[in-house]
């Protein structure tokens, strides 16, 4: 079995989990945030919906520089309606799950970068980057969320146990 293949159960059961969280996010909310340093609500739901994509940019390029000298920086997604956020994560996860398939072992065990303004910030095989910078972000962004979700009032669906809004796992309200 490839090293991509033995990746993707997990991804595809921690990406279910936050589409479920992303579909709770209350429209009427996004410019809500718990402290003035905080990101709004549309902020961190883009973030957890484009952070799938950085499997692709893991898989496909050698590096990725988020503060490019003489560049633009990296311009997060800023949810402005479920349906935006939802087509955006769905597309991410679709490509990265891809990318992470097709992935040969040997690329999966090439040093990736995370840079800013050319300095790296990180470097770590690819298929470490695909459970750092994919999975676990994803994991501690979608539990911020949860959170954000739980303080506007929105219902939080089960994530790995039943929620207090859910009686069992995998329930839908």
């Amino acid at each position: 079995m490839k090293i991509g293949e033995t990746l993707l159960p997990e991804f595809d059961q921690e990406m279910a989990t936050t589409r479920r969280v992303l579909e709770r996010v209350p429209e009427d909310k996004l410019g809500w945030k718990p402290h003035e340093k905080s990101m709004t609500l549309a902020r961190l739901a883009g973030h957890v919906g484009e952070i799938p994509g950085y499997g692709v940019a893991t898989i496909r390029l050698e590096s990725l520089d988020v503060a490019p000298v003489g560049g633009p920086p990296h311009e997060g997604l800023v949810a402005s309606s479920r349906a935006q956020l939802l087509a955006a994560f769905d597309k991410n996860v679709s490509e990265a799950r891809a990318a992470i398939a097709g992935a040969s072992d040997e690329a999966m065990g090439k040093t990736w970068a995370l840079l800013a303004a050319g300095k790296p910030i990180f470097q770590m095989p690819r298929a470490t980057v695909v459970r750092v910078l994919v999975l676990n972000h994803l994991i501690h962004h979608r539990g911020q969320l949860s959170v954000y979700l739980r303080q506007t009032g929105a219902l939080v669906p089960s994530i790995y146990g039943p929620s207090a809004d859910e009686g069992q796992m995998g329930a839908s309200a």
